[in-house]
């Protein structure tokens, strides 16, 4: 890493000075993290811009539920994450359904736990330090930074008050939801998607509840609708005393008033009375499908910053960290080829997510703009119709079978829903055909083209089907 002073025309110091590395990461969370700590253990030089001060780091909006707990890239080994890890005995998730009286049990696949989000944090930080990664927190990026080929060659930003750019071989954007580099650089001959709007991501607020007595259900992740079908409740137990509590919306529907409406339902739940709260945090983060590509000569997005986040759930740190992970193993293929400038050196990146999870996550996608359609006492019906396995293959997997007995099962539960489960039947076969579409996602960006005409055309009988507006 290097480091050097501006100077003024007349000789004098600058205050605006310069670091140059072989890569610079924007974000200090997950994705971030795990890129920049793949970058620092291949000996290239990196450096961590985050906003926050090295006390905040790590502090971030959560469920703070973790599924894929035992796996984890090597950069960063679950060893050194495990601290965090608050409840290893949850097990299966609880979807409470007022309209119907009735509690779902619903299996999760894999091993599960609930972590402290501001602990794993640190754990993260501490992982990435100890691999050589250097940290610069209260840096704010401000623009992003292009050369006449329109590759990205670093970003300018302002840290604790004094200018500073960085400069590097690759930039890897991790800032997170609706990302402000995004926003400063010029994609447009890129096939980088730009097909980004607030209607495709989630308000979300949490707050960290400490109760006298421990909860009944401290071995399940606990949902519940709202009141509209554009959002849902949690309460996620990191220990049988102290509860993740949340509530998120689609910002596609009314804003819903976040911190009343979960205090409305804190207030009629007897294992709240007299819960003191220890942390309040609002965020925004995606409900959508992947970013179709998230790369541009010099640049890629990874975690939230490029979709990376199970669409249904909200879930993403597993997905992120493996997309950090294989960001910067092409980051440094492309450097060791001499072609960051290059967009088709960086295209693999784009393949292993789509391989990895993205696939499972477009068609997840699908059953939430099927829930934009319909009203929530028709879906509350239908999910209380609906075996546990069946949703837990449909929330996680992607896609679930619906042979001809369970439709009559589901007909006979769900009296004065049919056409309600038609219109699902419906949806889940388009949601299969889509899911192998992007199995088929393209190995060049000379099919990408053609790749995207076909799933809009797929997307098309989706709405269709669904009577849902256009999400994309």
């Amino acid at each position: 890493m290097t480091t050097h002073q501006d100077g003024n025309a007349d000789g004098t110091s600058a205050t605006a000075r310069t670091v140059s590395v072989d890569v610079v990461v924007v974000g200090a969370g997950t994705s971030g993290c795990y890129a920049a700590a793949t970058v620092a253990d291949a000996g290239y030089d990196v450096v961590v811009v985050e906003r926050k001060d090295k006390t905040e780091a790590g502090h971030i909006a959560c469920g703070d539920a973790l599924k894929g707990a035992s796996d984890f890239p090597d950069a960063i080994p679950k060893s050194q994450l495990e601290s965090a890890f608050t409840n290893t005995d949850v097990d299966h998730g609880r979807f409470e359904i007022p309209q119907e009286d009735t509690v779902l049990e619903i299996p999760v696949p894999g091993e599960l736990a609930v972590i402290d989000r501001w602990e794993y944090g640190r754990c993260l930080i501490e992982g990435a330090n100890d691999s050589g990664v250097e940290f610069h927190y209260d840096t704010v990026v401000q623009d992003v930074l292009q050369d006449d080929s329109g590759r990205v060659t670093g970003v300018k930003a302002m840290r604790k008050g004094d200018p500073v750019t960085y400069e590097g071989d690759m930039v890897i954007d991790g800032a997170g939801a609706l990302s402000i580099l995004q926003d400063k650089t010029d994609l447009e001959d890129a096939t980088f998607d730009t097909n980004v709007q607030y209607s495709q991501f989630c308000s979300a607020y949490r707050e960290i509840i400490e109760v006298d007595e421990p909860v009944e259900w401290d071995d399940a992740l606990v949902f519940k609708p709202t009141e509209r079908s554009a959002g849902y409740l949690w309460y996620f137990p990191r220990t049988d005393t102290e509860i993740n509590a949340g509530l998120g919306f689609q910002m596609n529907e009314e804003p819903m008033e976040l911190v009343d409406d979960l205090k409305r339902d804190l207030q009629g739940r007897s294992e709240f009375e007299g819960a003191k709260v220890q942390d309040k945090l609002g965020a925004a983060l995606p409900t959508r499908r992947p970013y179709d590509s998230a790369v541009a000569p010099g640049f890629m997005a990874v975690g939230d910053a490029a979709g990376h986040v199970n669409p249904t759930t909200g879930g993403g740190i597993a997905g992120a960290a493996y997309a950090g992970t294989y960001a910067a193993e092409q980051a440094i293929e492309a450097i060791e080829s001499g072609r960051t400038d290059d967009e088709a050196a960086l295209w693999e990146y784009n393949e292993r997510v789509m391989d990895h999870f993205g696939a499972r996550y477009a068609a997840l996608d699908v059953y939430n703009i099927f829930t934009t359609a319909y009203d929530v006492d028709d879906l509350m019906a239908l999910l209380a119709a609906l075996p546990g396995e069946k949703l837990a293959e449909a929330l996680y997997g992607g896609s679930t079978s619906i042979g001809l007995g369970l439709k009559l099962k589901m007909a006979v539960k769900s009296i004065g829903h049919l056409g309600t489960i038609r219109d699902l039947y419906q949806t889940k076969k388009a949601a299969d055909r889509l899911l192998d579409h992007y199995e088929s996602y393209p190995s060049d960006r000379s099919g990408f083209e053609a790749w995207q005409r076909e799933r809009d055309s797929i997307m098309n009988d989706i709405y269709d089907v669904t009577g849902a507006d256009p999400k994309y």
